[in-house]
């Protein structure tokens, strides 16, 4: 998973501690007590140096035990897919196939303001656990619908907004230990407002071509990597995929307390007018990114999505994008949002 928190083994690790997991949810991969916070220096790669501190979280055993499929579903949240369709739109989560719990989550708000056809839509990808993912889905839409009404048509304004309001509220709880990468379409007077912070992507449908609307915010791309090494903190190629302080493989987010100095929650925004050609739109998690390009995503689902009235079925189109996902090897939680755009077209 792009945006996985993976767990290094330090010599000595001694960096968070929690209480023993009594209950039927599995073991976090780190905990949820802070105890202590140990610094080390390392450098994995001699010929780079470091200028920063390497973060040394502890490594987590427990998720290797050799469950029975009966005991990997009672531990499990119990969701394995997730469908939901509604007037133009259709949404599919898969859970990952070695996955205990679905970390990823989306939010639908169709036409929360009748008058001006605006509507909301989200995919949620969390990572180091789902209570971020859970509380965006939760939050993230009505705090973007409050920062709209103190703005009249600052759109892209009130959705940073909303982003930056999410973040803080979400690390002043109890469980803010983990993060997500958050994508959001806003929908408002024809227009189409597409942010992101994280690596979930936004791809458009126009007259067949695809058109990613979104740039996945990972290490490998040179600007976010020197933003995040400005700051301080160290990024290191790990067979082939970047990862601030060894472990973290995304720079922008909701969440991640303990990255917080280098990962942002300011999103990229962008706004496009919805024309004849605009057909429809796909928010997914890198569950499908990974394995589906963006034409091959287009060219699948615009055989459900246009055509015949009767004929169009966007939460087909979902299913068969994540299935392919999963025969492609995804392991990954998979969540693929489809909408259809000329109902929100004004010309």
């Amino acid at each position: 998973m792009a945006c996985s928190v993976v767990i290094p083994t330090p010599p000595s690790p001694v960096a968070f501690s929690s209480p023993q997991n009594t209950s039927l949810n599995p073991p976090r991969r780190h905990g949820t007590v802070t105890t202590s916070l140990s610094l080390k220096q390392v450098n994995p790669n001699p010929k780079r140096k470091i200028s920063s501190l390497l973060i040394d979280i502890p490594k987590d055993n427990s998720r290797k035990n050799n469950f029975s499929i009966n005991e990997l579903e009672l531990r499990s949240d119990g969701r394995r897919e997730v469908v939901e369709q509604g007037v133009g739109f259709a949404v599919c989560c898969k859970r990952g196939r070695k996955k205990l719990r679905m970390e990823d989550r989306y939010l639908t708000m169709p036409y929360f303001n009748e008058e001006t056809k605006t509507a909301l839509f989200g995919v949620f990808d969390g990572h180091g656990g789902s209570e971020a993912a859970e509380f965006c889905s939760k939050n993230i839409g009505q705090f973007i619908v409050d920062e709209l009404e103190k703005r009249d048509g600052e759109s892209s304004e009130a959705v940073r907004n909303g982003y930056l309001r999410t973040d803080e509220e979400f690390l002043k709880g109890d469980t803010n230990k983990g993060g997500a990468c958050c994508l959001t379409a806003l929908f408002d007077s024809g227009n189409l407002v597409i942010s992101n912070a994280g690596d979930c992507r936004a791809v458009l449908s126009r007259g067949g071509k695809a058109e990613a609307l979104t740039s996945d915010h990972k290490l490998a791309r040179i600007d976010e990597r020197e933003r995040v090494e400005k700051l301080g903190g160290f990024v290191h190629c790990q067979r082939g995929i970047w990862r601030l302080q060894g472990s973290l493989a995304v720079s922008r987010g909701i969440g991640d307390l303990f990255y917080k100095q280098w990962v942002t929650p300011e999103p990229d925004t962008s706004t496009i007018k919805i024309d004849s050609e605009s057909e429809f739109l796909i928010l997914a998690s890198d569950g499908l990114w990974d394995k589906v390009s963006n034409q091959e995503a287009v060219d699948m689902a615009r055989t459900f999505c246009t055509g015949e009235k009767s004929d169009i079925s966007p939460q087909s189109a979902c299913k068969e994008l994540a299935d392919l996902s999963v025969k492609r090897g995804s392991l990954d939680d998979i969540t693929v949002m489809i909408i259809l755009l000329q109902q929100f077209a004004t010309n």
